[in-house]
């Protein structure tokens, strides 16, 4: 009984599912416009209103690198990060350089942190809200 259930339901839906296709292809043909609409009535003009170049937010691909201040304890695999120099296991900087990600302590030590990606960097790392011209810069500004 179960698998006669089964079959009929199977069935009906594939009825529905040629119901939708029949009717979808009896709807006419939409044609395209020559040209894309516009958002302005017919005799105003049309404002461009993209941001003007000093406003703009430079894409990923035209940055260095990316910094991120990471306070907490950093937990990787189930594992606390200790800084392997001076054992300090909290107050990073994360910083995603060309597809590797380094951790920066507080005393200045960087060390490669293999088991990050910039995928999780850039799922961990909130908006850009600041642009500095030089690591260094970058660093002061969080305070390292």
């Amino acid at each position: 009984m179960f698998i006669s259930r089964k079959r009929r339901e199977a069935r009906e839906f594939q009825e529905r599912e040629r119901a939708w296709d029949e009717q979808l292809r009896a709807l006419p043909a939409w044609p395209l416009p020559d040209c894309p609409p516009t958002l302005a009535p017919p005799g105003e003009p049309v404002v461009d209103d993209f941001l003007p170049p000093d406003l703009r937010t430079p894409r990923r691909e035209e940055l260095t690198g990316m910094l991120m201040p990471w306070d907490k304890p950093l937990i990787i695999d189930g594992e606390v990060t200790a800084c392997p120099q001076c054992g300090t296991y909290r107050d990073w900087i994360i910083i995603s350089i060309r597809e590797e990600v380094w951790l920066r302590c507080r005393a200045g030590h960087e060390t490669l942190e293999h088991r990050l990606d910039t995928a999780w960097f850039n799922r961990n790392s909130g908006p850009m809200t600041h642009w500095h011209a030089t690591l260094e810069d970058g660093l002061d500004s969080f305070g390292h």
